[in-house]
């Protein structure tokens, strides 16, 4: 560990140094849980000789946002020989303090300065005083204006839905399911069309602008919409295995990245009858959450 304290956000270093024999490898794992802390990115670096063998390195970059005395588990390997012998070995579990970002309190107590005393330009300020009313007369201009236009048209009457948004979604991830991305090793690929699915389902059948926010501004705004706790925190844990995909350096396995793709599928059947527009517009209208199936 590069630190044995951290503030809350901050980034920090796992570096797991392994020296084996000649002929062996270290089979990392595809899934790292670290909890209560997040892995922000993976970096392999290439073996080196050394006097007794090989070594090899791997360092992990953590955060967290939790406060406290956190324990950091311990991180299982497996080294294999030529022979295909394997030998289970573990990283030893550390405590790490994450504290928050305090006011800096050592500095001195000053008095508080009495206020500043202006000098009036009372010609400035009744030019500045016209010129607020003439904005004023011309923003009620114009808005007298088209009020009177507003009345005068009539409105185009709402596009008929035709389709449940859950249905959408179904369908473009049966369509992402059946694609050839994992087996191309598109893992990244397959995670944003999986989080796009979602957002844009989020945006159409419970009315949370979800496809340019982040996971934390699409989560509060579930929480506005008064979904449930538990709704909530199980669409921040999806995103969130999303976002580590997409923007850190993280691989999961074909079977991690089906079964998050499983528990999309849950989270639809869980909230297609909640808040929103019972049905979805026309297909055509609504291409945007079903697409085109990858391939």
């Amino acid at each position: 560990m590069d630190t044995t304290q951290i503030h809350v956000g901050d980034h920090l270093r796992l570096q797991v140094v392994v020296d084996h024999p000649p002929g062996s490898s270290i089979a990392w794992p595809d899934s790292v849980d670290l909890s209560p802390f997040e892995v922000v990115d993976v970096r392999i670096d290439p073996s080196t000789q050394v006097e007794d063998g090989v070594r090899t390195v791997g360092t992990f970059t953590l955060t967290s946002f939790e406060l406290g005395e956190l324990d950091l588990p311990s991180l299982p390997l497996v080294v294999r020989d030529s022979t295909g012998s394997e030998v289970q070995l573990s990283s030893d579990p550390f405590r790490i303090g994450v504290v928050s970002v305090g006011v800096d309190e050592s500095g001195d107590i000053r008095d508080i300065k009495g206020p500043l005393e202006l000098a009036r330009d009372w010609g400035r300020l009744l030019l500045w005083a016209l010129l607020a009313l003439v904005v004023l007369m011309a923003l009620r201009w114009l808005w007298g204006r088209r009020s009177a236009r507003d009345d005068e048209e009539v409105p185009a009457a709402p596009p008929q839905p035709s389709r449940p948004f859950h249905e959408l979604a179904y369908e473009a991830l049966d369509a992402l399911e059946q694609s050839t991305l994992l087996e191309q090793g598109r893992v990244k690929e397959f995670h944003i069309r999986l989080s796009e699915i979602i957002r844009s389902y989020v945006e159409g059948q419970l009315r949370v602008p979800a496809m340019e926010l982040t996971t934390g501004e699409v989560v509060a705004g579930l929480r506005e919409a008064a979904l449930g706790e538990g709704i909530c925190e199980a669409f921040n844990a999806f995103l969130d295995r999303c976002d580590l995909v997409k923007f850190a350096k993280y691989r999961p396995s074909s079977e991690g990245s089906l079964e998050l793709l499983a528990d999309a599928r849950n989270l639809v059947g869980r909230t297609s009858g909640l808040a929103g527009r019972e049905v979805a517009p026309d297909p055509v209208e609504a291409g945007a959450l079903a697409g085109g199936a990858p391939t």
